[in-house]
């Protein structure tokens, strides 16, 4: 029994092996991109950008926002100076950022490829599109550096260390 049962693991695995070997990329490759796919891609990238826009619509207003909150907390007393240095990376990433972002927003406007409700009209020029829109964001992210993230981190250790363990809720 346990001859039979190594020989099937071995035949088991020499099959995983073949499949392996063939190469999944020239499968997609071969496949072409549906007009259905194209449109997806194109709605999931457009929540994406109107997402990010929120950040990018009145970068001084949505600092300001958060800038009262932390001028707020050190009237109170409390250390500050990690939400601050974390706030103005972030503010100085978003106006770096910002002419990426209205680039961004010429190819959404131009919409190429694209009728203006989402649908495919031309599959090249989508799929060109696309790509377009993905090097757009992915500036953006560079250009943005983590900075969103960090903020977002050095308020969460803010609200744990100025906890208020009375259970009478936040004191900030």
């Amino acid at each position: 029994m346990k001859n039979v049962f190594s020989k099937l693991m071995m035949a088991a695995l020499a099959l995983a092996l073949v499949f392996a070997a063939i190469p999944a990329t020239q499968v997609f490759a071969q496949g072409q991109l549906t007009d259905e796919k194209l449109e997806q891609a194109w709605a999931r990238a457009r929540k994406a950008y109107e997402r990010m826009g929120k950040g990018f619509e009145d970068i001084d207003a949505h600092v300001a926002k958060i800038q009262g909150m932390i001028d707020k907390a050190a009237e109170n007393g409390k250390d500050v100076s990690a939400l601050q240095t974390a706030l103005d990376a972030y503010a100085d990433a978003l106006t770096a950022a910002k002419p990426d972002y209205d680039a961004l927003g010429e190819v959404f406007a131009a919409h190429a490829g694209f009728d203006a409700d989402g649908k495919v009209v031309d599959s090249d020029q989508a799929l060109a599109t696309l790509q377009q829109v993905r090097d757009e964001m992915k500036s953006i992210k560079e250009s943005m550096g983590g900075t969103f993230k960090a903020l977002r981190e050095a308020l969460k250790a803010f609200r744990e260390a100025n906890e208020d363990r009375s259970g009478k809720g936040r004191d900030s």
